[in-house]
């Protein structure tokens, strides 16, 4: 129904309430699956905890949050993507006369980024996330997998690049920390400093992770080569997080008799077997100025297969001294449902999007690298191959000097000053070639100012981009909760295969909204195309109607049915 007067006073309104009223074959019915499991997200709580409310108007915080997090879980993420429905339909989902158009979606993010507080609700959703219990009841902050993603710009402003793994050379691009429990759910991330590496992130993040852990308990760090630092290892041990990495670099093989049997049993308890060898090493801790100061950590090394058919040693580290060395092995695999994360994010909710479009002047005082080193040093590395060439070819021609000339009786063989130093020129000639390449080098400085070496370099906006990336991830969970309910809930036989792609169809699916029952909201959906997917959705009709699910906004308590086929 239209909401005349209340947009008419919108000025003076903190927002439009939720109102529904009776209706049949509404399109976007499904979405109302979604509500149980976006409540434990925290999104709602936690954005009205940080922003209080946005400023008057028809559309309120949890009406913007909601209608965001609903179109990205039926495919349009960007607020581009309101575009693509029609505003009405989807109206009758949030209570409403009318969805939000994308300019007053832009217009009400931007008043929330005004405020500067895109950090603070990544927070809050964190501690929330954390302050649960995972599916099988267990402890959601006692291990993180931390991870940098690359974000490509395709658009005109000057952005600085960064090597992409994904598309295989560097590009103009942002990166972001991001931070994953163990079943590869996200729950912080922060905007990478330009160029920082992964391991100085790591350590400017503990602090934070730490507040969202919200005690001191032992917090495993599971993250990839890109945070190799023996020294942040030491760091972290200190502050009270286990590392669990992959050792970079070569390494003397372990020797055969160090290697036994270990097992481990994993969440759907399956038994899983690995050879492996649990040893203490010792990494030096300042290879630079050589100071002897090492850093013990444990070490628990695996064989695998190479591509030529031969075997090599990998080597996981862990300041974990507890932890059987089965779980330490499957824990180390696990940091791949991260990578999953990022690519099921990346097809379905848009992660890779410019949600903003603004930037400000980079810090043109910033030292970075100087390409120019990196040359020279090539060139150095260049100098040294042939004075190692000239030294071997060197000592062939001595010795073809001092060798006496075949079917001759001469025991002894005159080698004069000028026959030396013929055979010696190319060495001495290729030892001042890398006397000047070195020295060269040396003169290079290592970093430049920005302004110096790329001016005019930008940054784009954090603020709207932090706010759109949290409505991301709590539209992410709820996915995760949905599918999980339908494996764990439901009878579908190919659940485990199926799950997300159900899901998906439940939440595009039409339905019929029923107000006449004292102080519930009744969905009733429309069957679905096949008996089983059916089945499956009443059945998860019925468990998210046990949740008692209050719309948020009203007190009306949300049940689900199945239309019959009938």
């Amino acid at each position: 129904m239209a909401r005349t007067a209340e947009r008419a006073a919108a000025g003076f309104l903190e927002c439009a309430a939720p109102v529904f009223s009776p209706a049949a074959h509404v399109r976007h019915a499904g979405l109302f699956l979604a509500f149980p499991a976006l409540e434990t997200t925290g999104l709602l709580a936690c954005a009205k905890e940080v922003y209080g409310a946005l400023p008057n108007g028809f559309y309120g915080l949890e009406t913007i949050l909601i209608d965001a997090v609903l179109r990205a879980l039926a495919g349009e993420a960007r607020a581009e993507g309101a575009t693509r429905f029609d505003p009405q339909e989807l109206g009758r989902v949030l209570g409403l006369d009318r969805a939000p158009e994308v300019k007053t979606i832009r217009r009400r993010i931007s008043q929330l980024a005004e405020t500067g507080k895109a950090g603070e609700l990544i927070a809050a959703l964190a501690k929330h996330h954390l302050a649960g219990t995972g599916p099988g009841g267990e402890d959601l902050a006692a291990i993180l997998y931390v991870d940098g993603h690359v974000r490509a710009y395709q658009g005109t402003k000057k952005i600085g690049k960064l090597y992409s793994t994904r598309l295989k050379f560097p590009v103009p691009a942002t990166e972001e920390t991001w931070v994953t429990d163990a079943h590869g759910a996200p729950v912080f991330v922060v905007m990478a400093a330009p160029g920082a590496s992964l391991a100085a992130e790591l350590r400017d993040l503990l602090p934070e992770l730490r507040t969202a852990v919200g005690d001191d308990r032992r917090v495993l760090v599971g993250f990839d080569r890109g945070g190799w630092s023996p020294a942040l290892f030491k760091h972290m041990d200190a502050a009270g997080f286990d590392v669990l990495t992959w050792r970079k670099g070569t390494t003397e093989d372990i020797t055969e008799e160090h290697f036994k049997e270990v097992t481990h049993t994993d969440e759907h308890g399956q038994e899983r077997v690995w050879s492996v060898a649990d040893t203490l090493v010792d990494l030096p801790l300042n290879t630079t100025k050589k100071t002897g100061e090492v850093f013990s950590i444990r070490q628990v090394s695996r064989t695998v297969g190479t591509t030529g058919g031969g075997t090599r040693q990998i080597h996981i580290l862990t300041t974990d001294r507890t932890m059987s060395a089965g779980e330490l092995v499957y824990r180390m695999g696990n940091r791949w449902r991260q990578e999953n994360q990022f690519r099921y994010a990346r097809m379905h909710f848009e992660l890779d999007s410019h949600d903003s479009y603004a930037s400000t002047d980079d810090d043109q005082d910033r030292m970075v690298p100087n390409p120019a080193k990196a040359k020279a040093y090539q060139k150095v590395v260049a100098a040294r191959n042939a004075h190692a060439e000239a030294a071997a070819i060197a000592d062939i021609n001595l010795m073809a000097l001092k060798t006496p000339a075949e079917g001759s009786n001469e025991l002894t063989v005159t080698v004069t000053s000028a026959m030396h130093n013929q055979a010696m020129a190319p060495l001495w000639e290729a030892e001042n070639a890398l006397i000047v390449e070195e020295r060269a080098h040396k003169a290079i400085p290592a970093k430049l100012r920005l302004g110096e070496l790329n001016p005019g370099q930008q940054v784009l906006d954090t603020e709207v981009k932090l706010i759109h990336t949290g409505i991301r991830m709590a539209a992410y969970n709820t996915a995760m909760t949905i599918a999980r309910e339908i494996r764990t809930n439901t009878g579908y036989k190919r659940a485990n295969q199926e799950a997300h792609a159900l899901m998906r169809q439940m939440f595009n699916q039409t339905g019929d909204i029923d107000t006449t029952g004292l102080g519930h909201l009744t969905i009733t959906l429309d069957p679905l195309p096949t008996k089983a997917k059916t089945e499956a959705a009443a059945e998860l009709c019925a468990h998210l109607t046990n949740t008692k699910t209050r719309y948020p906004g009203t007190e009306l308590i949300l049940r689900y049915k199945i239309k019959n086929n009938a």
